[in-house]
């Protein structure tokens, strides 16, 4: 059978010693194969490959490295690898790949995985295989709805989350008419729904909303049709992410858009977006960031380490790529083992603090990860006193006002 491709890289922290390292509850640890390997499956050379991609794989390595010192010769494994995939945002080859991962190179966990529908097809894998996959680059709220299962956990954010703290605010605010874009695919489609349910609620109208090819580098047809649409839109909402809304953001301001009247609210931004088009085309945008780098010395401290290994500050997607495998393996400390049963178990229902999450709990009845959130706001260059530094912090949104209640429909 022709290998997939997977990273020759494979990273292995501390010593190779056999067995395991007696760790709580342990009794000496039981560890498949002696070892634990966390997966990194994600886009590494396309669309987003800057806002995660092989910096999500360095993000990992950190969290390995930190939990070995921590522990020591206390760990309930000193054997972890960390291993990676390139999915290219293909649903069917994320399928593949996390086939390979799990089967042949013996993943105990995937990480990441953007793209919504890239995600549902390897939640269909975990659920198969019987092994943890824990998301963190897809937003759809079926994962954790309709579509839900045992070993799949959704980490870092969602529609709803994204919706309630962006399409809320700017709708009371008084951008009471939007139009809104979206990629037509599974994220988009989640987007569209969990925006206009936002909007609506806050006593707005969408106008219209029409679906956009993914990926795509052409916008025109939806930016030239929108002063025509009656009535008029106020708002312009981009759900596009990545390389997409490079794009559009571009093209909004080639249109001069605002000049018309229609201001230009992101669905889902990314630091890496900013950095990319320069803060004044985005200057005064507000939107939903489940984590900043700089907003506080913790987190500054941590992406500190993160740009001396490589040479970036880090988004949101490579700080709960690290905390999502720091959980990973504080879950397998406290079982005492990585199998994965007992592992979803020490998952449930944790309650924690760390770089990436505040007042975290892993919702025991879906795996959601409930946490506080940020409404941001992109500064203009000339308020931008370091590289990197591009949000203002507006307000912190509770993790119990961020998330969306469990509503019954995910049967674990």
């Amino acid at each position: 059978m022709k290998a997939l491709g997977l990273s020759a890289a494979v990273a292995t922290v501390g010593a190779l010693l056999a067995g395991c390292g007696g760790g709580p509850g342990g009794g000496g640890g039981k560890i498949s194969d002696g070892s634990v390997t966390l997966a990194v499956l994600n886009d590494q050379t396309a669309i987003y490959a800057d806002l995660s991609g092989k910096n999500s794989v360095e993000a990992v390595k950190m969290a390995v490295a930190d939990f070995t010192a921590r522990y020591g010769d206390k760990a309930v494994t000193k054997d972890i690898k960390v291993i990676s995939a390139d999915h290219q945002n293909k649903p069917d080859i994320a399928n593949s790949k996390a086939q390979e991962l799990y089967d042949r190179q013996r993943a105990d966990v995937i990480l990441d995985v953007p793209s919504s529908a890239a995600a549902l097809a390897v939640a269909n894998q975990a659920k198969a295989k019987k092994k943890i996959f824990m998301d963190i680059g897809a937003a759809t709220t079926e994962l954790e709805g309709k579509q839900c299962n045992k070993y799949t956990f959704h980490y870092g954010y969602n529609t709803y989350m994204l919706a309630n703290g962006t399409g809320s605010t700017v709708t009371k605010d008084g951008s009471k008419q939007w139009y809104i874009v979206y990629p037509d695919y599974a994220f988009g489609q989640d987007m569209n729904k969990s925006f206009t349910a936002a909007i609506q609620k806050a006593g707005g109208t969408v106008v219209k909303s029409d679906p956009a090819p993914f990926p795509n580098d052409n916008f025109s047809t939806f930016l030239l049709k929108a002063p025509g649409l009656n009535p008029k839109p106020q708002v312009l909402g981009t759900m596009q992410a990545g390389g997409d809304l490079v794009n559009l953001v571009k093209q909004y301001n080639e249109y001069k858009l605002q000049d018309k009247g229609i201001d230009l609210a992101v669905g889902l931004m990314f630091i890496t977006d900013i950095h990319s088009l320069g803060p004044d085309a985005l200057a005064g945008t507000k939107f939903t960031d489940p984590w900043y780098w700089n907003a506080t010395p913790q987190n500054r401290a941590w992406a500190d380490k993160f740009m001396a290994k490589t040479g970036k500050r880090p988004s949101f997607a490579h700080a709960a790529n690290y905390s999502a495998a720091t959980q990973y393996l504080e879950a397998v400390q406290r079982a005492g083992t990585d199998n994965s049963d007992d592992v979803v178990k020490a998952l449930e229902g944790h309650k924690f603090n760390d770089v990436f999450a505040d007042n975290a709990e892993i919702r025991a009845q879906d795996h959601l990860l409930l946490h506080d959130v940020e409404l941001a706001q992109v500064k203009p260059a000339a308020e931008v006193k370091e590289p990197w530094d591009y949000e203002k912090i507006l307000k912190t949104v509770p993790a119990n006002e961020a998330f969306q209640p469990a509503d019954g429909s995910c049967r674990l």
